[in-house]
């Protein structure tokens, strides 16, 4: 690598984090959270884009730079979008799913997630459950997280956690 092409990168990489560190601030940390299949999507773009401005030295950085605004910008419009209408909540968000309540497995429900019960058992376990009867409630998050929701003393979870949960 010649030094004026290794410079151009270390500036490149300056330059464009430092964009980005902006552009978050104006944007806000949802930017790179992890909420939706949408919000995965964009961050999956903004880091093409990242890797394409740094490593391609025919990409401009204003390019680039206008890019991120406009993906991040389509993204916040877009959240703002599915907050206020129903239709867009509903075409384009995941419900997040019962897999379990009450001690109870929900195995249609794993099946329509593409869960294993292996892979439920570890989320038990990753919870430090000991009896499947401590369980009160496995939820499939949208973001494809899995929550264990248990108690051993007969806490009962409060109904507005589980207010937007598809049960069966």
């Amino acid at each position: 690598m010649q030094l004026d092409t290794a410079l151009l990168v270390i500036i490149s990489v300056f330059t464009i984090f430092s964009i980005t560190i902006v552009i978050t601030r104006i944007f806000g940390l949802r930017t790179f959270a992890k909420m939706s299949s949408f919000d995965f999507a964009s961050t999956i773009a903004v880091g093409s884009i990242l890797a394409s401005i740094i490593i391609n030295k025919d990409q401009s950085i204003l390019k680039g730079a206008l890019a991120l605004v406009c993906i991040i910008g389509f993204q916040t419009l877009f959240a703002f979008l599915v907050r206020k209408i129903d239709l867009f909540k509903n075409l384009f968000t995941n419900k997040p799913q019962m897999l379990m309540k009450d001690g109870e497995i929900y195995y249609e429900n794993l099946k329509n997630c593409n869960v294993d019960i292996s892979d439920l058992m570890a989320k038990l376990r990753e919870a430090n459950v000991h009896q499947l009867s401590e369980v009160q409630a496995v939820i499939f998050e949208s973001t494809g997280d899995i929550s264990v929701l248990h108690s051993s003393n007969g806490t009962n979870i409060d109904p507005i956690i589980l207010s937007d949960v598809a049960q069966k």
